[in-house]
């Protein structure tokens, strides 16, 4: 198992606080950085900063030098498919071949009517995001892509220069059957994303993944998996009690109501992650994509990388 680092640029993140974490986070031995793709936090959010993914992406390139990144998961009806295709291409290129390309149906629907974007039904949205990732692959390798899809076509678009990478590892997002029937057709990774999270519910969708992968004759341990884990680690049970107490705070709830709406969180010492962060393991999660407390995500980059990443690689 190898871990992440979720960034969530809707809180509020600086650019330079995104940096600090992803060079906490080489140094600490994580093995990507991901960011989320949304274009504000909530409708009253006016004042509260939310940097563009991709935008960042690009400058990561060239300021981090060594950890792997990528949007988890990229919303793909904010972009034309070619025009991200063609993005994705260049930060492959900027960051010498690190680019992780994650892709999702898309799902915040305030975000999709604040821009003007039609928020079509899921069963539209999933048929977009097959030919966007159709779209992407051919212009990644095709001199000349033409594709004619239910929602989206390419008619001879170029794309040059092409990914670094040959493949570019593709990451899809979700829980649903056919999200899990696309993943087992296009994907490299799947990252479990939502719904019962905890090991249990995980080894359930992990069944439905190995089921999705047969069904296309595919070796499902060709298919990679993550998990996206809330963790709040520190060093000692007061410590962990004071990072709840200051999380339940910001939630409006009591440090027990907190816990109770989050069975999969991970909440411990080193030793109790390690623990849980096993149990995990065991139903086959290759990486974990994980979201820290906002504002606490360097000193529990740091502590991880000193008591528990080493220990789970």
């Amino acid at each position: 198992m190898d871990f992440g680092i979720q960034i969530e640029p809707q809180f509020g993140f600086s650019y330079a606080d995104i940096v600090t974490i992803g060079k906490a986070g080489e140094k600490a031995g994580f093995t990507r950085l991901w960011l989320s793709d949304h274009l504000f936090l909530d409708p009253d959010a006016v004042r509260t900063d939310c940097l563009e993914a991709w935008t960042v992406l690009a400058a990561l390139a060239r300021d981090l030098a060594t950890i792997r990144m990528g949007a988890m998961v990229t919303c793909q009806s904010y972009r034309n498919p070619a025009l991200l295709a063609k993005i994705a291409a260049g930060v492959d290129q900027l960051s010498a071949g690190r680019l992780e390309f994650g892709i999702g149906a898309g799902w915040k629907e305030v975000e999709y009517k604040a821009y003007g974007y039609e928020f079509p039904e899921p069963a539209v949205r999933v048929d977009e995001l097959v030919d966007t990732v159709e779209i992407c692959v051919r212009m990644w390798t095709d001199d000349k892509a033409t594709y004619r899809g239910k929602r989206y076509s390419v008619n001879e678009a170029l794309c040059a220069p092409k990914p670094v990478q040959s493949p570019l590892p593709i990451w899809i997002g979700g829980s649903k059957p056919r999200i899990f029937r696309i993943a087992a057709t296009y994907a490299h990774w799947v990252n479990h994303t939502a719904g019962d999270m905890t090991p249990a519910g995980v080894r359930v969708r992990q069944e439905a993944l190995d089921r999705a992968c047969r069904d296309r004759k595919r070796d499902p341990k060709t298919l990679k998996r993550s998990a996206f884990l809330s963790l709040v680690v520190g060093a000692n049970a007061r410590e962990v009690e004071a990072l709840v107490a200051d999380a339940a705070g910001r939630a409006n709830q009591t440090p027990d109501q907190w816990r109770a709406a989050r069975p999969a969180a991970i909440v411990g010492t080193p030793r109790d992650a390690i623990a849980r962060l096993r149990e995990y393991v065991r139903v086959g999660v290759d990486h974990v994509n994980a979201l820290f407390p906002y504002t606490r995500e360097r000193e529990m980059v740091e502590l991880l990388g000193r008591e528990v990443v080493t220990a789970l690689a």
